[in-house]
């Protein structure tokens, strides 16, 4: 997997220990903030969702300084992720995470935002990600499961309803806003 040209990686990613997890308790603690910082933000960027332990990921790895993250402290760093609600397990081995980079309630509040901007009451599913109007924003090409939890957060929250339509295709929401 190639790093994109327009992610800018921070100075630590130059360094041979960050790729080594660090025994000391406090550099172990700023070494897992700053991994845990540069996966929100890279997958942020790249509109990414899911990393599995067992694939290849960009970050993972810096070629030209010849080190690799071990498993160990891969899962560490998203262990770190999870423990802080910004990721969650998507299976009982731990092998792979969905990435929140940002909150289901956050999510939430910015599809109740979006809405609102463009005056959209009642929408479907797929136009919220891939409409007209989502592009250049942070619902553009959303995962369809993180999409679900924050819709169905607002119809608990009685913003918004779900309806079912003649296939899977169309189903809609209708918001109250």
């Amino acid at each position: 997997m190639q790093r994109p040209v327009d992610f800018k990686l921070p100075h630590f990613f130059t360094y041979p220990p960050y790729f080594t997890l660090q025994p000391v308790r406090e550099t172990c603690e700023k070494q897992v903030q700053l991994w845990k910082e540069l996966i929100l933000d890279y997958c942020r960027s790249q509109k990414m969702y899911i990393i599995s332990l067992e694939e290849d990921f960009p970050l993972f790895s810096n070629t030209k300084i010849e080190r690799s993250l071990s498993y160990e402290a891969k899962e560490a760093f998203l262990a770190a992720l999870v423990s802080g609600g910004r990721a969650e397990w998507m299976d009982k081995g731990h092998k792979k995470c969905l990435i929140l980079w940002l909150r289901i309630q956050d999510w939430a509040n910015y599809i109740l935002d979006f809405v609102k901007e463009n005056g959209l009451e009642v929408t479907t599913i797929e136009d919220i990600r891939s409409g007209i109007e989502t592009h250049g924003t942070e619902l553009a090409g959303i995962d369809r499961g993180v999409l679900m939890r924050a819709l169905r957060l607002l119809e608990q929250k009685g913003k918004a309803v779900i309806f079912k339509g003649t296939s899977a295709d169309d189903e809609g929401v209708k918001f109250s806003v």
